[in-house]
């Protein structure tokens, strides 16, 4: 346990700040499950839907610093791509 004023406070500001952030980060990790499994039981209009709502988590979830916008923009990337490369396998 720390014993200097400012790191008791700091760690109360830490732990505030991480059951914040935890809703974000949590709701954004739903989404992007829930889409995987979708896209792994080949529901592409459902995952369609469920993209949308996932790509809107991790927006948030960088915008309130969450997590960096890079991450954000990497995990949309992979999802984005995971779900172009089912299309053509539903189709065909």
């Amino acid at each position: 346990m720390a014993n200097i004023k400012s790191a008791i406070k700091r760690i109360r500001q830490s732990e505030k700040a991480r059951v914040r952030n935890r809703v974000h980060r949590t709701k954004a990790r739903t989404y992007v499950k829930k889409v995987n499994a979708l896209l792994g039981q080949q529901r592409i209009d459902e995952a369609n839907v469920a993209i949308q709502d996932a790509i809107s988590a991790l927006d948030r979830a960088a915008s309130h610093g969450v997590i960096h916008k890079n991450n954000a923009a990497r995990r949309k990337s992979r999802l984005m791509a995971r779900l172009n490369k089912s299309k053509p396998a539903a189709s065909a």
